[in-house]
């Protein structure tokens, strides 16, 4: 990858990524000169119709900034990767192809998101941007620049995305599938139970996660998603749905196993 500052370009390296938000952090050899940071806002407290402004090089045309307003919050989206973003920021500001990774600034000049993705049946601007909000920019940057990768906390169970879309559209229920559960883990000592195939075959389906802390989980990409939004040592909240009943738990998240 390269770097554009100014008329300057620069070799980056790649130092971490979070495919799950569509983030990545890279390295540049710069003069200390050239690095001037954007001030970094917040977007918990973001309102619908307040003004923001977008720059990227949309189409190849650099150093473009467009302006909108926030048109929603807390949108769900699906990144090129398939997985889901959750808690995006939604804006009229034209966004087009070419504006992906740039900043989403406040009338302050704050960083309140990054761009992502654009909804559009003709491949322009409809109108109908997203940005990944910076509370979720910040939380994860210090994680892709010390391990290279998003640290995410261990729920303590085994899932299988196809297994778990078969079984929960079979039972007519949204949800993740437990397909195992771990041993010492966050789910046993909360007596969530997996899977079980038969000898002959037959699947005799474990407890499906439906919600964590209230919020929906519709799938295991959901679940993943989901899980993102906090830290090892948080207890959770799982809805979990099976045989015809759903109850709450409460699970300890673990630290991943070191490799």
């Amino acid at each position: 990858a390269k770097v554009t500052l100014g008329d300057d370009d620069f070799d980056a390296a790649l130092v971490g990524y979070a495919e799950h938000q569509d983030l990545a952090v890279l390295r540049i050899e710069a003069p200390r000169a050239k690095l001037v940071p954007l001030r970094v806002g917040t977007s918990q407290d973001l309102r619908v119709g307040q003004q923001v402004y977008a720059i990227g090089n949309p189409f190849g045309l650099d150093h473009t900034l467009t302006t909108g307003i926030v048109s929603a919050l807390g949108r769900t989206i699906r990144a090129v990767t398939g997985s889901t973003i959750f808690d995006v920021v939604q804006t009229d500001a034209a966004i087009n192809p070419g504006n992906s990774g740039g900043p989403l600034l406040d009338s302050g000049g704050r960083l309140i998101g990054v761009n992502t993705a654009i909804y559009s049946p003709s491949g322009a601007s409809a109108g109908i941007g997203f940005a990944v909000p910076v509370d979720t920019v910040s939380r994860i940057v210090p994680d892709l620049i010390e391990h290279g990768r998003v640290v995410r906390p261990i729920l303590g169970v085994h899932l299988d995305r196809r297994l778990s879309a078969a079984v929960t559209r079979r039972l007519g229920v949204e949800g993740a599938l437990i397909r195992d559960v771990a041993r010492g883990g966050g789910a046993a000592a909360a007596g969530l139970e997996g899977t079980e195939v038969t000898r002959r075959g037959r699947v005799v389906p474990g407890h499906i996660i439906t919600g964590i802390d209230g919020k929906p989980v519709a799938s295991v990409g959901d679940l993943l998603g989901r899980l993102g939004s906090y830290r090892p040592g948080d207890t959770v909240t799982l809805t979990v749905w099976r045989d015809g009943e759903t109850e709450e738990v409460r699970v300890r998240l673990q630290p991943p196993k070191q490799n």
